[in-house]
């Protein structure tokens, strides 16, 4: 009996372990396929081996969200706080409010440099580097990972009956309130002419990250702590984030396509 109630009790902490794990993935799994998926569609043939080469052949898409699943382990736990980036009071983020442990802008800044001269690197440094940039570049074009310095943006609300925190509405409610296979959220997300690409790829990671967060702060004006969103009112608030989700989800994987090709496609 005792040992069957250890084994419950350590099966409790497990799931409980696991959900809590997964309420914290950015973007969510969908979210963060559809854009790496996005961004291979749109790498040159060269980056494309390339990357894969020191991926032991596998798809971007692969790692799309491994660094969620590994930011607790004791290997990569220095990695936790890679994932959203604050602002200031102008909403602008600078050495001088990053974290001691780094955030999602200046690691992503740190595996660019890293990569630029790839082909003197060990090659599991530049898939190490390659995992880090699939994934925090859309980290940081999520609406929910700008750290406002005058917002509490961390906070539930009640969602069709269930509290959820809010951050998750925007990592994984409107993404997969869809329901559209990945190739289908290519094709939707996949539509812009060279100019229009050439324009948003313009500027660097931190002046991408300003504009999300010029962009992303109407979303603490549309919901408050402790709103309920229910039934129709979950449904219209489903519909009118919609248009700046996919947007971010768009400008990140044409942005992670960029970087990749700049930095690979040499």
């Amino acid at each position: 009996m005792r040992l069957l109630l250890l084994a419950t009790r350590y099966s409790l902490l497990a799931t409980a372990f696991v959900l809590c794990t997964n309420a914290a993935l950015a973007w969510g799994g969908t979210g963060h396929r559809v854009i790496a998926a996005l961004a291979e569609a749109n790498l040159s043939p060269k980056a494309k081996a390339t990357i894969e080469k020191y991926l032991d052949g596998q798809s971007i898409v692969e790692f799309a969200s491994w660094m969620d699943h590994v930011r607790e382990t004791p290997e990569y736990k220095y990695s936790n706080g890679w994932h959203t980036a604050p602002v200031d009071a102008k909403l602008l983020h600078t050495d001088s409010i990053a974290r001691k442990t780094g955030d999602a802008i200046t690691a992503t800044i740190d595996s660019i440099k890293t990569l630029v001269d790839y082909q003197k690197k060990r090659p599991e440094t530049v898939a190490l580097h390659i995992k880090f940039l699939v994934h925090m570049i859309p980290d940081f074009h999520c609406p929910g990972h700008v750290s406002y310095s005058s917002i509490t943006y961390s906070f539930d609300i009640t969602a069709n009956g269930k509290a959820v925190p809010y951050h998750d509405i925007w990592d994984s409610h409107v993404v997969d309130a869809h329901k559209l296979s990945l190739n289908q959220w290519v094709k939707r997300l996949n539509t812009l002419s060279v100019d229009e690409i050439h324009k948003i790829r313009a500027g660097s990671p931190r002046d991408w990250f300003h504009q999300n967060a010029l962009d992303s702060l109407v979303i603490y004006k549309w919901v408050k702590p402790g709103a309920k969103l229910n039934d129709d009112k979950y449904t219209d608030f489903i519909a009118k984030s919609r248009p700046l989700t996919e947007s971010q989800m768009q400008k990140a994987g044409y942005r992670l396509a960029g970087v990749l090709n700049a930095l690979f496609g040499r």
